[in-house]
């Protein structure tokens, strides 16, 4: 293994990473890089980070996704101009990520344009190069459409599959509700199955709304029912207007919508073909209503897709979750907590999204410790090279502590009690009081504000933590969600569950239901070259025909008699 920087560049590199991140809402795993000019104890930090992250640095015949320049101009002026001869399509990310001064003469491109908050495109030299500034904070404008074709043209996987449903003609005359954070990604997702010949109707909770996007969809004719600034009735009333338009199908995030359904729209159900549920959380009471025999529609458990699953809930959710909890922390003074750049944190569960965020936090320079009940998943975490220890233990000392369960009272009462004082608290992915903070308000805590989503919990004895975002799920309320390459992946696998839907619905049984191999493996290849990989051919056929029991025989021992 490397070396570990020090601390100054460690967080210099982090700070440049995350503000790429910030800016472009891509992924930073599985992309190759070239880092130019620089430092060489600059370089060696910023390759250190970039690869513990998952990304590849290029060899040198091989194109790139991501340039980082850290020298002079003239080094990276000559470096884009090799880089920028690519095919048509294949995107460069150049990232000014000079320490000290900019390392990118932006006028030496000729006219630029704003393409996203935080990114410039290059006309003259390519559509498809792309100019990022760490040093320079994204401007704060929704820039809603924008943000919509830059997703789009970040999600090749899905607008693959969409164009499948659109040949066959398979949505024409079906009604599909959307119920999911309403950000860039998800309205792609909509405008996707609008153009593939669906009905497309949208909800999403009142935090997780961007409003820009909301009305971006509106412009495009989509019918959405969903503010910012609705209350908890009113989300309601908006939730229960989608289910009245009667849609064929759900698409659902934590499940909530079907379970609405149940509860306040039970004729609805017979005239469903059915739902597909994309999270860890969601599927957990829908499989629960499945074993009483009281659901009422077929649900396709898209997050158990292994397209799903290994990578939005370990690197997507990994990555956008540590960033965005960083990024807050970053706005604090230093005084009012305890997080520094080579502390500890503590992640609370080893599923895949736990793994991510250790993943992610061991790759910034935190010293992680897991807490995890399953005694083979904290057997997982051992092998892994993470300190495992019981959630209170962990607790005292730990400058920074994350949960990744999707359980209810994760940090309850008892933890937050052991708590160092100080530490910051914050959830991946989650679930409604997954930190018991209504137990932590009886038990005689004050909240107070100290930033925007940042409130500090202190008890009547002085002891004190500070909470990020009211526990929410960090990722979709305090930032943009998962990265674009990352939701490109789970939103295929929903429109596969659309497919599997269309074409067997009314013979699947009223269960939670797993999703069709087939499914992953399409989407797996048109991923593989999507990122710059040549897929292996299918596997050759058995040499045994299928219709033939294989030899049970053991020939180890020389032929049967």
């Amino acid at each position: 293994m490397s070396p570990r920087p020090d601390p100054d560049r460690a967080a210099w590199a982090s700070a440049a990473v995350r503000r790429f991140a910030a800016a472009t809402n891509l992924l930073v795993a599985a992309r190759r890089f070239r880092i130019v000019g620089g430092d060489t104890r600059d370089v060696a930090a910023l390759d250190t980070l970039l690869t513990r992250l998952g990304a590849r640095a290029a060899e040198d015949h091989e194109p790139v996704d991501q340039l980082w320049c850290l020298g002079s101009v003239e080094e990276s002026g000559a470096a884009i101009g090799r880089e920028a001869d690519r095919p048509r399509g294949a995107t460069l990310v150049v990232v000014d990520a000079g320490r000290y001064l900019p390392a990118v003469d932006e006028d030496a491109f000729g006219p630029v344009t704003a393409v996203r908050p935080g990114v410039l495109g290059v006309p003259m030299r390519s559509d498809d190069v792309f100019l990022v500034s760490t040093g320079r904070e994204p401007e704060d404008d929704p820039a809603a459409d924008a943000r919509l074709r830059w997703a789009r043209r970040s999600m090749p996987v899905s607008r693959a599959v969409a164009a499948e449903l659109s040949d066959g003609g398979m949505l024409r005359g079906t009604r599909i509700g959307v119920a999911m954070v309403l950000e860039p990604k998800t309205a792609v997702l909509s405008l996707l199955l609008r153009d593939a010949g669906a009905e497309v109707v949208v909800y999403a909770h009142a935090d997780e709304t961007d409003d820009a996007v909301a009305d971006a969809l509106r412009r495009a004719g989509l019918t959405v029912h969903a503010s910012s600034a609705a209350t908890l009735p009113e989300q309601k009333a908006l939730a229960l207007a989608m289910l009245d338009t009667r849609p064929h199908i759900l698409l659902d995030d934590g499940s909530h919508l079907i379970r609405l359904a149940h509860q306040e729209r039970p004729d609805l159900l017979p005239t469903m073909l059915g739902a597909a549920e994309e999270t860890t959380s969601g599927l957990r009471p829908l499989r629960t209503m499945a074993a009483r025999g009281e659901l009422g529609i077929p649900v396709v458990a898209v997050n158990d897709a292994r397209t799903k699953t290994f990578f939005d809930n370990r690197y997507g959710t990994g990555q956008s979750t540590v960033f965005a909890t960083l990024d807050l922390v970053d706005r604090l003074l230093p005084a009012t907590h305890r997080v520094r750049s080579g502390g500890s944190a503590v992640v609370a569960g080893f599923g895949h999204v736990g793994e991510g965020v250790a993943l992610v936090l061991a790759a910034l320079g935190f010293r992680v410790t897991v807490a995890e009940t399953d005694p083979v998943r904290a057997l997982q975490a051992l092998f892994a090279g993470y300190a495992v220890a019981g959630l209170v233990d962990a607790v005292r000392d730990a400058d920074l502590v994350m949960s990744a369960t999707g359980v209810a009272d994760t940090i309850d009462l008892s933890v937050l009690r052991a708590c160092a004082d100080g530490a910051v608290l914050a959830v991946a992915g989650g679930v409604d009081q997954e930190v018991a903070v209504a137990a932590a308000l009886a038990d005689g805590a004050e909240r107070t504000a100290e930033a925007s989503r940042v409130d500090r919990l202190t008890w009547p004895d002085g002891h004190h933590v500070v909470l990020l975002d009211d526990g929410g799920c960090i990722n979709t309320t305090a930032a943009e969600g998962n990265p674009v390459e990352i939701m490109d992946l789970s939103f295929a696998a929903q429109l596969g569950a659309v497919r599997m839907l269309l074409e067997h619905g009314d013979e699947l049984d009223r269960a939670v239901v797993p999703i069709d191999p087939a499914v992953d493996e399409a989407t797996a290849r048109v991923a593989l070259a999507a990122f710059g990989s040549r897929p292996a051919p299918p596997g050759l056929p058995a040499a045994q025909p299928a219709d033939r029991e294989p030899d049970v025989r053991t020939h180890r021992f020389g032929d049967p008699a």
